[in-house]
This record gives C-alpha cells, structure tokens and sequence, in this order.
C-alpha cells in the first residue's frame, strides 16, 4: 500500500511540473493540425478518386 501511495505522491509531483501552453500557442497549434487535416483529407481523396477511375478503366466497368 506504502508503494501506490508513494506513487501517487511521485505522479502528483510531476503534474506541477508541466508547463501548460498560452493561449496564443494553443490557438496556433489548433489552427496547424485544422489545416494539415483539410489538405491531408484531401490528398487521401484524389489518390482514392483516381486509384478508382484507375480500376474502372482496368476492370472495363
């Protein structure tokens, strides 16, 4: 019990540790992994459009 107790002691010290980002960070961030989503989403949807005309021309259909 000495052992989880210490352990919960130990993660409870690391957590005051962290240095949480600012607003203008967080924003920053939000916005990055909001437009790599958009052009990756849309990267993935050309190479799926042509790989399926690319098949339909293969299959004859």
């Amino acid at each position: 019990m000495n052992k989880i107790f210490a352990f919960l002691n130990e993660v409870k010290a690391e957590i005051y540790k962290i240095t949480w980002p600012g607003r203008d960070d967080l924003i920053g961030t939000i916005i990055i992994v909001c437009i790599l989503t958009l052009v990756f989403a849309a990267i993935l949807g050309a190479m799926d459009a042509g790989f399926s005309t690319l098949l339909r021309r293969i299959i004859g259909g």
